[in-house]
């Protein structure tokens, strides 16, 4: 089997888990005091988010002494968000749930749907697909046209070997976005596993136009031309995954894909080239 990238959380929520200033304004202060109150939130959430992904600890820390202050909402995001950061997926999952259920009846449906969808994200790095289909699932009620929580979706059901799904998933997310290379290169992957290569092909060169040297693209289009049988084709390809993005996961599983096609070890699984299984991606380490 030759490795293919599988989407973590990270690329999996490229856009931010900074919330809009909504996320403050929704537990609205008296007039008279409200903008003084918001302006200060405002900061102080920021604040916090900006270390949650350079010091999550400290971040949660932060979150914490909010709450102590007031802050409600927006410091109870914040803590989910380092608790993710940290590595601590279920208990983040749980809160954003928690959340999101607590948010007022006049909280535009935008904002819990985006909650829930960090929710989903957060139950899928914590090894509990089935529970992230149900908020991703939930999360789309709200916001049916939320590109970002189809793409997260998309990867659940793929990890739910639910294939076709995730597709039909990635299909709606680009008909919304066509320019989401992310998408673009799932989709690849999904039609790889379900060894439709014309349109695996099809849909990586999509992402490879538009970014043309986006290394989970580079790495994708050169497992398919070996599933193809064009072993110098995925040389190139892995080769300038090496050189453009060295010290990246994607080149790390761009030079094992080298190794195996320059040494050809034994088959870990017992299958044989050509046979079924070599489309399915090693689960990423």
């Amino acid at each position: 089997m030759f490795r293919a990238p599988q989407p973590t959380v990270r690329r999996s929520s490229r856009r931010a888990l900074l919330l809009p200033v909504l996320l403050v304004t929704v537990f609205a202060a008296p007039p008279a005091v409200a903008q003084q109150i918001e302006t200060l939130e405002v900061r102080e959430y920021e604040a916090c988010m900006q270390l949650v992904n350079i010091e999550p600890d400290r971040a949660f820390e932060r979150a914490l002494q909010m709450q102590d202050s007031g802050f409600g909402a927006p410091a109870r995001h914040c803590a989910a968000a380092a608790l993710a950061a940290g590595g601590h997926h279920e208990e983040a999952a749980k809160r954003f749930e928690a959340l999101a259920a607590d948010m007022p009846d006049s909280a535009p449906a935008s904002i819990v749907a985006n909650i829930l969808g960090h929710a989903g994200i957060s139950w899928l790095a914590a090894g509990k697909p089935g529970q992230a289909y149900s908020v991703q699932t939930a999360a789309l009620d709200l916001a049916p046209r939320s590109a970002d929580i189809l793409v997260d979706r998309a990867m659940t059901l793929d990890e739910l070997d639910r294939l076709w799904e995730a597709v039909d998933d990635l299909d709606a997310a680009l008909e919304i976005d066509p320019g989401r290379v992310d998408a673009h290169v799932l989709r690849a992957s999904a039609y790889r596993q379900l060894d439709v290569l014309d349109l695996a092909m099809e849909s990586v060169n999509r992402a490879l136009k538009l970014e043309p040297d986006d290394p989970e693209g580079l790495l994708e289009r050169g497992i398919i031309h070996r599933l193809n049988g064009d072993l110098d084709a995925a040389r190139a390809d892995w080769i300038k995954v090496i050189e453009l993005h060295d010290g990246r996961p994607a080149a790390e599983m761009a030079r094992r894909n080298l190794d195996r096609l320059d040494f050809g070890p034994p088959e870990e699984d017992g299958t044989q080239d050509g046979q079924a299984g070599e489309n399915q991606a090693d689960p990423a380490e």
